[in-house]
């Protein structure tokens, strides 16, 4: 096993928090770096034109392909589960939705035991990263790397979207990242001059050009290497040989809420009996390895519309494909510009609830399921996202090899309420599509159809058919319990320099598109680990 060089930190994972923590911690050019990345370079120029997405779903090339176990909450189906494996990670295969969650979110993190991670604690570091298209205020930045813009036009049918539901009584929100989060208006996406601003072109990119920062792709993190109780690098595979790496500070693991699990588990450090009965030593019993898992299950209706300018009949036409193409190399505007959302609705499913729980999108295009082709007619979906689950699953590795698949059990639906806050959502957002100016577009519901009225007949719909956001989370909570992973600063309990700075580490799910929480959560912890260096 060749041994390398010795670096200060060693980062694994070149996703959303691991470009940010590669780009600080070489800031100053006083530690050496080293990132680690199981995928390629994000060179696939479909990365960087933002409808790009939808060929990322079954592409082994930038996408570890992982699929969850049957469950019978949620039909007994096996849902894909997509995971960035490409320089920039999720962030260069997503949707662009750029939405950070609610200041309770945070709020509830602080109320939990985690000092330093309320709203007022964690705001500085999204305004950080942010170059908002409208300037800084006291909520957006406009010096950081992230470029946030909103879509580069508008559409008579999101337009329709917004007014319906403002009709309705919500109000009219410009901004689902400022002062509040509740209403109908367009989102914002991580855009730039129509290329997509993944953590790879905004935060790795610059940072590369840094001599004491080393990128090594195509390199498959193994296990950790420990002396005791003390984290001291890395064993990973690269070209099909074994390679060593050590590290002289600390080794983080950035490899979001299925990878870092996963990593620890094959390391000897998880649940003792599951590591036993794989012939894995068990170096510390840590039961909350790869349990909390949570995710936003939705459900898809689609709509048959009257308006000929959905996505489908551009796909569906020659000479507009072409169109369409001249117009985003010309203009950088069009569908090819075009996020997974175009438009959103937060409210709360019952006046009970303290803040929105759910959350509408509608996509300018529909399929059965993502990933899916388009349907042969024009064609809008509407996505019904429950932001807050009390179901939790796990995930777990089944094998000793660091190449086999972890098994993914979220349980999804395995909480009651989770499936009662989404029928309350379906039910509005029906009546949101059936208020004008909405309404004068639609033809018919296609999917799942009048036949569904019922509150049991839509519980129904949304357990056969229902799918996921990709927001996995809380796979290593943080907690001041020494049940908890890591605690406050990151630090995983019981080993010695070695931190967990990912989505994993959410004690509960933002109420939002987890993306642009991944990067903040890089961003502070890359300031936590300077901290802690400078101290010596």
């Amino acid at each position: 096993m060749p041994e390398n060089d010795i670096f200060d930190f060693v980062i694994i994972g070149a996703g959303s928090a691991g470009c940010v923590l590669a780009n600080r911690l070489t800031v100053d050019g006083r530690y050496r770096v080293l990132l680690l990345e199981a995928g390629g370079r994000d060179s696939n120029p479909w990365i960087h034109i933002p409808l790009g997405y939808g060929r990322h779903f079954g592409d082994p090339r930038v996408n570890w392909l992982y699929a969850s176990e049957p469950h019978p909450a949620s039909g007994n189906r096996s849902i894909r589960q997509p995971r960035g494996k490409v320089l920039g990670g999720s962030s260069s295969i997503n949707g662009l939705v750029y939405v950070r969650g609610q200041r309770e979110d945070f709020d509830h993190w602080r109320q939990l035991g985690n000092s330093g991670w309320s709203y007022e604690d964690v705001l500085p570091f999204f305004r950080k990263s942010e170059k908002q298209q409208h300037g800084a205020d006291e909520f957006h930045g406009a010096d950081g790397e992230l470029a946030v813009s909103d879509p580069p036009e508008t559409h008579p049918l999101a337009d329709a979207f917004i007014a319906a539901g403002i009709a309705c009584g919500y109000p009219a929100n410009q901004d689902f990242n400022g002062a509040g989060q509740e209403g109908f208006g367009y989102v914002q996406m991580t855009l730039r001059n129509g290329r997509r601003s993944s953590a790879a072109t905004a935060f790795l990119r610059p940072a590369e050009k840094r001599p004491n920062l080393t990128v090594r792709t195509g390199a498959h993190v193994s296990r950790l290497l420990l002396d005791g109780l003390r984290a001291t690098g890395v064993e990973y595979w690269q070209d099909g040989t074994r390679r060593a790496v050590s590290a002289g500070r600390e080794v983080i693991l950035a490899g979001g809420a299925i990878n870092s699990p996963q990593l620890l588990q094959l390391s000897g450090i998880g649940p003792a009996p599951l590591l036993r009965d794989l012939g894995i030593d068990v170096i510390l019993d840590r039961p909350a390895v790869g349990a909390n898992l949570q995710e936003h299950y939705n459900g898809r209706l689609v709509y048959r519309v009257k308006d000929r300018t959905t996505l489908n009949d551009a796909v569906a036409s020659p000479w507009r494909k072409v169109r369409e193409g001249l117009r985003y190399a010309i203009q950088r505007k069009g569908f090819l510009t075009m996020g997974s959302s175009q438009a959103a609705g937060f409210f709360k499913s019952n006046p009970a609830v303290a803040s929105p729980d759910i959350q509408l999108g509608i996509t300018l295009f529909s399929t059965d399921k993502a990933g899916d082709p388009l349907h042969p007619y024009p064609g809008i979906s509407i996505i019904v996202r429950l932001l807050r689950p009390e179901s939790r699953g796990e995930v777990m590795i089944d094998s000793a090899d660091a190449f086999a698949p972890p098994k993914i059990r979220p349980n999804y639906l395995g909480a009651r309420g989770d499936l009662d806050g989404l029928v309350a959502g379906m039910v509005e957002a029906r009546k949101v599509m059936r208020t004008e100016p909405m309404r004068a577009y639609i033809v018919e519901e296609h999917d799942p159809g009048p036949s569904v009225a019922t509150p049991d007949e839509m519980a129904d719909f949304l357990t056969r058919r229902g799918g996921i956001s990709f927001h996995p989370v809380g796979t290593c909570r943080m907690g001041p319990d020494e049940a908890a992973v890591v605690d406050e600063r990151l630090r995983v309990r019981g080993i010695e320099r070695l931190r967990v700075v990912d989505a994993s580490i959410m004690p509960t799910i933002v109420s939002g598109n987890t993306n642009a929480p991944a990067i903040m959560i890089g961003e502070k912890g890359a300031a936590m680990i300077l901290e802690d260096a400078a101290r010596g």
